[in-house]
């Protein structure tokens, strides 16, 4: 009997070039920002610049009066004064009499003729506090007797996630190894190329238009809409260029305030548009953050390596409003257990309101945070247990069938197991020419392993879906085609993949296909950029619309054949409040890396010298895309991992500049990066392709950890790992190889 084996046509996984490239590439492309034009009203925000506090006042008479200022816009000017992406519990513009929240709220906005003007009478305004007790740890805030964030709230809890899966202390008592460990992590901040920016103006049609940047046309229009008390269709987003994202447009930043401005101003400047763009400092105190993490937890293991029982607290500083904080956390205690099959979970995570800055989606979302000390643990374990951390994660890694912590089988494709032998294949390949490079004297390299997992697409019972339109044109063969499907290309290529998957689909060139995809009105909702969700989900629903509009162009003398297509990937569940138990996700992304570090024993500087990043992509769409988001996410983790220390003390940014807030340039990244792509194709993909934009961030922190302890034998558990916590915990070790190093040195 033969076996017929699928092959995807011949235009998926080729690297096309990207339509986009020349623009961005020649500065031609037209960010928002680009769009502020002469002739324009321009807006300045008003910040509250404190912690927390109640306004008693806010006189605008004297800021009206400035020769210039056309507005001052207040809480008074908002129909609805709430909004959010899962809860509406921010204010667009705080009120007299009620509470700021954090420093970055906003109490004002001031409309001008230009944007100097707008500036220096946003700082004039006066506003009169009445201070309160800031409530800035997230323990503390925990607490029965602290201040709430919250007035309306019983707690500062604004989620607790329980997962039971088995007897914890059984597993502890009839283990031959329990080790604890204490892991701490920091906010990040998305540092996307372009700061917010946009312009707002109602239309001779009456409809109230924004153009901006975010990752979710559909989204962004219905928080508007309800801001406004409008209906939906008298509102159109339109996304200008987008200068990155990674999350952190997943929240209104500035487009509410664009569009309350246009509207309130509509009778008396008609037709004059108004613009707002950030600066780099308002931009870093102004939106959220990734959550910093603190994870104590208790491994157990068999002496054969085979990991028992896994007890976890996790605790998260959400910040002053929920952003997307209880739907991280869900994400980080079910990745505590990383991607290994533990029979007893115990895991409790916690996030706490605080009134310092917000904390959201960021690329990962929950899983990098977990797994830095999942991954860790797992690496203290085998050493502790004598053996090679490969082998200690084969014994213990996820398998098709495999009980993931609330309970139910994994999603089919589980990938996991090669994943990791492919990573540990490549780099045995690569690692003995590194070995035997020659190094000083004060620096030793080291060699670190480590997995992961990451949920693709949204998850705990949310109707994950996405829709797509495809118009065919042409009389005997199709001349043309149009793709309709509301999806932001953020940098990620999202266009492009989509226009593949219609050509491969339509057997067509790819000249042939218009993409129809930045504007509300225009393009059906593909839902966001984020969850590394496009390529399935809006994918699914291109693939789904071209197969149906293609079926029907066959079948008849039409010229023009319109199909639309909304595609929905297989039901997840709620989580159970008391166990966890439930279906989470519809499908996952699977990593393992490889590092080689060096550490400068005289400085505590970490210079990463090499990665293996594999990834099972079900199927690449396009290669050379893949490829680009492994080495730009491994940029941003290795940001995350050793530079990136945001500091907020006294619910002040402390580093809202990139003089403070350390980024990696290119002298700061790996001389040697080696993607490893397999295609093990997803059960629900188009073409069997499945997400991976995010997963390169997940295991990179706890590798450079087992890189660093291999080379100079000792642990980081707090990061990022700067120069000094690194000299720290060389001076703290035991091993005397900080001594060692230093006399040789010395003597030379």
């Amino acid at each position: 009997m033969s076996i017929e084996i699928f092959r995807p046509p011949a235009v998926i996984g080729e690297s096309h070039a990207r339509p986009d490239a020349l623009g961005k590439v020649t500065g031609t492309t037209a960010y928002p920002a680009d769009r502020i034009e002469a002739g324009m009203l321009h807006g300045a925000v008003v910040f509250a610049h404190r912690p927390t506090a109640r306004i008693l006042e806010i006189d605008t008479a004297a800021v009206e009066s400035m020769p210039g200022v056309v507005a001052v816009l207040t809480a008074r000017d908002v129909p609805f004064n709430a909004f959010g992406l899962i809860e509406h519990d921010q204010p667009v513009l705080v009120a007299i009499g009620d509470e700021v929240r954090y420093a970055g709220d906003k109490v004002a906005l001031v409309v001008a003729d230009s944007p100097d003007i707008a500036s220096n009478a946003a700082g004039a305004l006066f506003v009169r506090y009445e201070e309160l007790p800031p409530v800035l740890d997230p323990e503390r805030a925990m607490r029965a007797d602290a201040p709430l964030v919250h007035a309306g709230h019983d707690s500062n809890v604004l989620i607790h996630v329980p997962i039971r899966k088995g007897d914890v202390e059984a597993a502890f008592a009839e283990a031959d190894l329990v080790l604890e460990g204490v892991f701490a992590t920091t906010w990040q901040e998305h540092a996307y190329l372009q700061p917010e920016a946009g312009t707002a103006w109602v239309d001779d049609d009456g409809k109230l238009v924004i153009e901006t940047a975010g990752q979710w046309l559909h989204e962004d229009r219905r928080q508007i809409a309800a801001m406004l008390e409008l209906n939906e269709p008298d509102v159109i987003v339109r996304y200008n260029a987008i200068g990155g994202a990674f999350g952190g447009r997943e929240d209104l930043s500035i487009q509410h305030l664009l569009a309350l401005a246009a509207w309130k101003l509509r009778d008396r400047f008609p037709r004059r548009k108004v613009a707002l763009q950030w600066s780099r400092e308002e931009s870093m105190t102004g939106h959220h953050k990734r959550h910093p993490m603190r994870i104590e937890c208790r491994w157990a293991a068999k002496r054969d390596g085979t990991v028992t029982g896994v007890r976890s607290r996790i605790v998260a500083d959400g910040g002053a409003y929920a952003s997307t904080s209880a739907e991280v956390m869900k994400c980080a205690a079910v990745f505590a257990t990383g991607c290994y099959e533990i029979p007893n979970i115990e895991t409790d995570g916690y996030v706490a309101y605080t009134n310092n800055i917000p904390s959201g989606a960021f690329r990962g979302f929950g899983a990098p945070q977990t797994q830095f000390a999942a991954e860790s643990m797992m690496t203290r374990l085998a050493l502790a247990l004598d053996l090679d951390p490969a082998e200690m994660r084969r014994r213990n890694i996820y398998r098709e069938g495999s009980l993931e912590p609330t309970g139910q089988p994994l999603p089919a494709g589980v990938s996991a197991l090669p994943v990791l032998e492919a990573a540990i294949a490549e780099a045995e390949s690569r690692w003995p020419e590194l070995r035997s490079e020659p190094l000083p004297p004060h620096v030793r390299r080291g060699y670190g392993l480590a997995s992961g997992i990451k949920n693709v697409g949204y998850s705990f019972g949310y109707p994950d879906n996405a829709t797509a339109t495809v118009e065919l044109f042409g009389r005997g063969e199709i001349e043309r085609a149009i793709v309709r499907v509301g999806a932001a290309e953020v940098g990620q290529g999202t266009h492009l993949a989509m226009r593949q998957i219609a050509t491969g689909v339509l057997g067509i060139g790819t000249s042939l296909i218009e993409m129809i995809t930045d504007d509300s009105g225009e393009a059906p909702n593909a839902g966001s950029a984020s969850a590394s969700r496009l390529t399935l989900l809006a994918g699914g629903a291109v693939h789904a619309a071209a197969t149906d509009a293609l079926e029907r162009y066959r079948g008849s003398e039409d010229t023009h054949v319109v199909a639309t297509a909304n595609f929905r990937p297989p039901a997840t569940t709620t989580l159970d409040p008391v166990t966890g138990a439930g279906r989470p996700n519809f499908c996952y992304g699977y990593v393992a890396q490889a590092v080689a570090v060096d550490v400068d024993t005289l400085t505590g500087n970490v210079t990463v010298r090499a990665v293996v990043s594999a990834h099972d992509v079900g199927q690449a769409i396009n290669r050379q895309q893949v490829e680009g988001q492994i080495e730009g996410c491994l940029a941003q983790a290795l940001g995350y991992t050793l530079l990136e220390n945001f500091i907020v003390r006294d619910g002040q940014v402390l580093t809202p500049h990139f003089s403070t807030y350390l980024l990696p340039t290119a002298l700061d990244m790996p001389l040697d990066i080696y993607p490893v792509i397999l295609e093990l194709a997803d059960p629900i993909g188009p073409f069997g392709a499945r997400g991976m934009a995010e997963m390169p961030l997940v295991p990179f922190a706890p590798a450079v950890a087992a890189a660093i302890h291999d080379a100079v034998g000792v642990w980081l558990s707090d990061l990022p790992f700067t120069p000094e916590r690194v000299l720290s915990a060389l001076v703290e070790n035991e091993s005397g190889v900080f001594a060692f190093i230093t006399d040789s040195v010395g003597e030379g």
